[in-house]
């Protein structure tokens, strides 16, 4: 897996190669990053020219054909000499800007490192390879961490600074990863969007100059989200050359590429460098989020497989990994803030008989909470509403068959609240401006310590006082204004950074402390779904909007890089709340078995014939969520095409099973007749289709499978095929 000769360090995984080498001088070389090679050093590829207005550092002497502009780096570093992105700016106490890294040395470490604080991928059996580069002038040590995921074809990488010297450092920039390709011919894809409507794939050709993608929002945000691929400008599902890049990140993030005056492109992706300022004292350490590459010569489906699969088997953990998730029915959209003991009582009750497993009590259960203009950081029960408390409300839950659930939103506060009355100074706020409000809260500072243990204190009460399964960890506001009261005015660029920590060690005692209990991740739906949350929640509310046509396209987009065991999908009632569109209950349940499933109803008010529909999703589901939530994930057709039908596709890793979800679209005269060509079966098995025939697998993907004849608009089928 890890190759070390001589300063040439060669990283195999099943199918890819990564190489470095530390070169004249103490640059440290990129040499190659892409499909597997063996026994080559292959910094041939790497050629020295004379290029005008490229400067050459003092050691090159008059040798102008040794330049950092031109040559690709391993981690890049700005200020002296290479115009392009920097992977590093540093600050020092002359007021001077930038840095110059050489290769100083380097360690094997037995197993796949952590990182303190923050998450990362778990590696089992393995090596961690450490190349030390320094900066002798900042007296900077700046060490390049690097994982192999050998079966899944995942290389990680994160970087630890640390200050040497006698005075302090200034951070400006420390990006996670920084890879430099000898093409320009490459496609971006990132995946942006906004509230209701996130993780749309953008896909354009690098022009010259830079394209970036990023957050200042303090989460990873609706808009865009931390993970980018690079493809050739052919690529498709099944063919050409892509690589993937995975911020393991919840807070500001940038993701940039550059395409240079030579036609290398350089990637870069960690930190958003806007509003963010370390200060590194001296024997002080930082430490940047990791970031994970992935990469496939067979097309963007293989991509998407390996990710999927790391994913789910060494960064979502224990208890959760590769288990069974609960089908849930979560009250908000059948009750809002208005409802009581009795009602939700009532609404299990109903559920139970079809099946429903886990009933979630959403927003409006605390302190004085019966609109959002009040009670938010105030987690005590409202007996007024609950009578009794949990204490008495779980139980009735219970005595239907049915667990329970909490949904809960503990970095925000509103001004009226007692929280926010005996703390005033515990919120992000700069000093003489006025609030900046959003749904009319305020974000808790959670860099700070006490501000976490009071709530973590208030919330912990809460969760032990009853029979709690499951947590719903919602957060519905950007961070704007933000200014730490604890910070001293040369450390206010940490805020935002601190405040990430801050979450994911408040997760982790979550998580230590109940150990057993679900955590979904939630803002506004999809404002901080990224890989950094799934070390902590293993699954995600994917949107708010759970309208069963949006959600194709949302679904779509998530799937590049996350599997369907980590999205949350729901049913909702019709017309639904963000669009007003009405679809049948049977194309809502296929939309949302596109994730962990569950349903947003109240299931008193529908008819005899849905409930009944509901009670056979609810088995379906159930018998088949293994293939569902832990097979491999095909994109059959691409809604952002408005084609006649959706369809996508799963297949279990040995090939014997496999269910293929159809939505149709618009409904037009003279409709055509579709055979639809399936993918990852085996060619030589045969298999039934919905428990009748006998067809073989290579049919089935060389010549398709016929569609039924929508009559209407958005009709949907699902195709059982078991291997014979």
């Amino acid at each position: 897996m890890i190759r070390c000769d001589n300063g040439l360090f060669t990283l195999h995984t099943k199918h890819t190669t990564y190489q470095m080498k530390a070169g004249a001088h103490g640059v440290l070389l990129h040499t190659y990053y892409g499909p597997r090679v063996e026994g080559c050093d292959l910094s041939y590829r790497i050629r020295y020219v004379d290029r005008g207005f490229s400067p050459v550092p003092e050691e090159a002497g008059r040798d102008r054909t040794f330049s950092l502009d031109v040559l690709p780096q391993e981690y890049s570093a700005c200020g002296m000499g290479d115009f392009r992105l920097p992977a590093l700016d540093l600050e020092l106490p002359n007021g001077s800007r930038g840095a110059d890294l050489r290769y100083k040395s380097f360690r094997v470490e037995e197993g796949k490192y952590a990182l303190e604080g923050l998450p990362a991928f778990r590696g089992g059996e393995g090596e961690t390879l450490v190349v030390v580069l320094e900066d002798a002038a900042a007296g900077l040590d700046v060490e390049l961490y690097y994982g192999v995921l050998e079966d899944y074809d995942i290389i990680t990488r994160a970087v630890k600074l640390f200050n040497r010297g006698g005075q302090a450092v200034k951070i400006r920039q420390a990006a996670s990863l920084c890879l430099d390709f000898q093409r320009g011919d490459l496609d971006l894809i990132t995946f942006d969007g906004k509230h209701v409507l996130e993780r749309s794939p953008s896909r354009g050709p690098l022009l010259p100059g830079v394209r970036s993608a990023g957050s200042v929002r303090g989460s990873s945000s609706h808009q865009h989200n931390p993970f980018v691929i690079l493809c050739e400008h052919s690529a498709g599902e099944d063919h050409g050359l892509c690589y993937a890049a995975c911020l393991l990140y919840s807070g500001n993030f940038q993701a940039a590429a550059e395409r240079s005056q030579f036609e290398n492109i350089r990637l870069t992706l960690g930190i958003h460098p806007w509003h963010f300022c370390w200060t590194l004292a001296p024997g002080e350490g930082f430490t940047t989020p990791e970031a994970a590459l992935c990469c496939s010569k067979d097309g963007l489906a293989p991509l998407s497989h390996r990710l999927h699969r790391a994913i789910r088997e060494r960064l979502i953990r224990d208890p959760w990994a590769g288990q069974p998730r609960p089908v849930l029915l979560n009250n908000w959209e059948a009750t809002m803030f208005d409802f009581d003991a009795d009602r939700l009582a009532s609404i299990a009750k109903s559920a139970a008989p079809m099946g429903i497993g886990l009933f979630v009590m959403d927003d409006g259960w605390f302190g004085e909470r019966s609109s959002d203009l009040a009670g938010l950081g105030d987690w005590t029960v409202n007996e007024e509403k609950l009578p009794g408390g949990l204490e008495a409300l779980v139980p009735r839950i219970q005595s239907q068959g049915m667990k329970f659930g909490l949904w809960i939103e503990p970095e925000m506060v509103n001004e009226d609240s007692g929280l926010y009355r005996a703390h005033p100074d515990w919120v992000l706020q700069i000093p003489g401006r006025g609030k900046v409000r959003s749904r009319h809260q305020l974000a808790l500072d959670f860099s700070r310590q006490e501000v976490r243990d009071h709530v973590y204190g208030a919330l912990k009460t809460v969760l032990s006082s009853a029979d709690i399964s499951y947590v719903k960890w919602d957060v519905n506001r950007s961070l704007a204004a933000v200014w730490s009261a604890a910070l001293p005015a040369e450390r206010q660029g940490e805020a935002y950074h601190r405040y990430v920590l801050g979450v994911y060690g408040m997760l982790e005692r979550m998580r230590r402390d109940f150990p057993h209990m679900l955590i979904e991740g939630c803002s506004g739906g999809g404002g901080r779904f990224d890989a950094g949350m799934l070390y902590y929640t293993p699954q995600i509310w994917c949107s708010d909007n759970t309208d069963a046509i949006d959600r194709l396209r949302i679904q779509y987009g998530t799937s590049f890089c996350y599997p369907v065991c980590t999205m949350g999908a729901h049913v909702s009632a019709v017309p639904n709340a963000q669009t007003g569109r009405s679809v049948s209950m049977e194309t809502r349940g296929v939309a949302a078995m596109h994730g962990t499933f569950g349903y947003e109803m109240d299931p008193s008010r529908i008819t005899p014939e849905e409930r009944e529909v509901i009670r056979r999703q609810v088995a379906f589901f159930k018998e088949h969520q293994a293939l569902i939530l832990q097979g491999d994930y095909y994109r059959l057709s691409d809604p952002f095409q408005n084609g006649p039908f959706t369809a996508w596709e799963q297949v279990s890793p040995d090939k014997r099973e496999a269910l293929v979800s159809v939505v149709s679209g618009q409904i037009q005269g003279g409709p055509p007749l579709w055979n639809l060509r399936l993918k990852g079966l085996d060619p030589d098995l045969r298999y039934q289709v919905n428990g009748g025939g006998s067809y073989p697998g290579g049919a089935l993907m060389e010549a398709g499978w016929p569609l039924p004849l929508p009559w209407g608009d958005y009709q949907s089928w699902q195709f059982y095929l078991s291997a014979l």
